[in-house]
């Protein structure tokens, strides 16, 4: 007797699996095309890759020649560099993320793309381009390196010519280097000058003179004017924003070197705060800057209030003409001891008396949405701590005292940009 039912199942299952089957090939076949549609559309396959985090593009340039040749080239570099992120600081060469929440692997886990007897310690951080220099020994032996943690390209900075005389003298090398306009860079080098065989000193006057290398030419131009600037004049550390490179005012003449046209220009100060006199001594000892730097095209001071806590701080914003400074925010601090009492370095039992607090800010970082995402990195003894300019919420994003105690400063904190631009 034949088994009816038994071949009726068996062909229901060989039908639905030869239409699974058919669905499958169909299925693979649309995305086959989709895929090949994507990939032939050059400009939609471009607005894909530009959403993608930075490990994802520099990992897809290894899918095919096309996709090298697209993500490597100057209109895909540039719009994405354009956006790109700044997801977290060096300091002291220690990678700091901002979201604790959601860590990213570290560009780099320590300063050794190169090998230098002497170490290496970064100088200057550059929309994305990070200034290194030997670590140890004197200036005149040192050397200097463009390196970009994200692609992990770098270059050797050919020696400042005059020999090591010269270079002793060396009081400033700073990068300038603007993503969006151009893939050269140049490094701005000012030193103490000699006036008829000997070095310049006129009272409290000093002789200086600049020279710049251009990555472009591969070489240094002495420029001819020399100039004479207050002895206390601090070229320290120096700050690219808008085509120049400005120098936080630590005195009453601060200055700011415009690259397009070669020129040294007077930085305009803010203006005295309340119940302050703008003198020379009352602007140095309590108007000088306690950060000093530039987000998102925008070139921020902070200076502390002084009126009734050192815990209020005004965030000045220098026009984009230079014409002077506007107060953009205005932060307090004061739920910080509360949460972290070990700011508080010296208390009394007169409440009429100040406390003081030991921090700093390390960072004053501009978010797309302003709003909702501009906060401030701030050390206190043994953290470094997150805070919400508006919204005035904060969270620890890194523990100090397993790595250093102390004072960092800020030349010692560089922030991280996402660039894959190659220079």
């Amino acid at each position: 007797m034949v088994n009816t039912r038994g071949k009726i199942r068996k062909t229901q299952h060989t039908r639905k699996t030869l239409f699974s089957q058919t669905s499958i090939t169909e299925s693979d076949h649309q995305s086959t095309d989709s895929g090949a549609l994507v990939g032939s559309n050059e400009e939609l396959l471009t607005e894909i890759l530009l959403r993608l985090p930075v490990t994802s593009v520099l990992r897809f340039k290894s899918v095919s020649k096309h996709w090298l040749s697209l993500l490597s080239h100057r209109h895909f570099t540039k719009l994405y560099d354009k956006n790109s992120n700044s997801p977290g600081l060096f300091v002291r060469g220690l990678y700091v993320p901002f979201d604790v929440e959601n860590k990213r692997t570290p560009p780099i886990r320590k300063l050794d793309f190169v090998y230098d007897l002497k170490g290496l310690r970064i100088v200057q951080s550059c929309n994305g381009l990070l200034l290194c220099c030997s670590d140890l020994g004197h200036q005149r032996a040192r050397k200097y390196y463009v390196f970009n943690p994200t692609t992990k390209q770098f270059a050797i900075i050919p020696s400042v010519p005059g020999g090591t005389d010269v270079r002793k003298t060396i009081r400033f090398m700073g990068l300038a280097y603007n993503k969006e306009d151009c893939v050269h860079y140049k490094v701005l080098c000012i030193r103490r000058a000699k006036s008829n065989g000997v070095w310049f000193q006129n009272g409290d006057q000093d002789l200086f003179q600049i020279q710049i290398y251009s990555s472009d030419t591969g070489k240094w131009k002495i420029l001819n004017d020399s100039f004479s600037t207050d002895y206390y004049t601090s070229f320290y550390s120096g700050v690219y924003w808008n085509g120049a490179i400005h120098w936080a005012p630590s005195c009453l003449d601060p200055l700011y070197f415009k690259l397009d046209v070669e020129h040294l220009e007077k930085l305009p100060l803010p203006p005295p705060l309340p119940g302050r006199v703008a003198s020379f001594e009352g602007y140095f000892n309590e108007d000088t800057p306690i950060y000093f730097g530039e987000s998102r095209g925008h070139l921020h001071m902070v200076l502390t209030a002084h009126d009734e806590s050192y815990l209020h701080l005004i965030v000045y914003e220098m026009s984009s003409d230079h014409s002077g400074w506007f107060i953009k925010y205005q932060v307090d601090l004061d739920e910080l001891p509360d949460v972290y009492p070990e700011m508080i370095q010296c208390s009394y039992l007169d409440r009429s008396s100040r406390h003081y607090y030991e921090f700093e800010v390390l960072d004053v970082v501009r978010g797309e949405n302003e709003e909702n995402s501009t906060f401030m990195v701030v050390r206190i003894p043994g953290k470094i701590i997150r805070y919400n300019v508006f919204d005035k919420s904060f969270n620890q994003i890194y523990d100090l005292r397993k790595v250093f105690y102390g004072y960092i400063g800020n030349s010692e904190v560089h922030r991280y940009t996402e660039a894959i631009t190659y220079f």
